[in-house]
């Protein structure tokens, strides 16, 4: 019995330290290759940053342009406050379309 035993833990155990071994071994590897992953930016992740920021930007002009609509049809109306708010909202729009970001 003990034979038997003894057979089977010297069969079994180079397996277990040839995984062990290996786990050691590549361990370094996985470290820096998961560190690179998060450090970096993929192309895709950088894409869809700008596609935000695009949209944010588009969504302000689109404010400041509804605005200024309002603005124009006080001042037509004869509101000389509305007409210095068109005014200021005309050049906003002005700095936002010039500048991308």
């Amino acid at each position: 019995m003990r034979l038997l035993l003894s057979a089977m833990i010297v069969l079994t155990l180079p397996g277990c330290v040839a995984s062990v071994v290996k786990d050691v071994v590549t361990a370094p590897v996985k470290i820096v290759s998961k560190t690179a992953d998060v450090l970096t930016t993929s192309q895709s992740e950088a894409d869809e940053k700008r596609g935000r920021e695009l949209r944010k930007r588009e969504e302000a002009i689109g404010k400041l342009a509804r605005q200024r609509d309002k603005a124009r049809e006080k001042c037509d109306d004869g509101n000389s406050d509305a007409c210095a708010k068109l005014q200021q909202l005309d050049e906003e729009i002005e700095v936002k379309l010039a500048n991308p970001n």
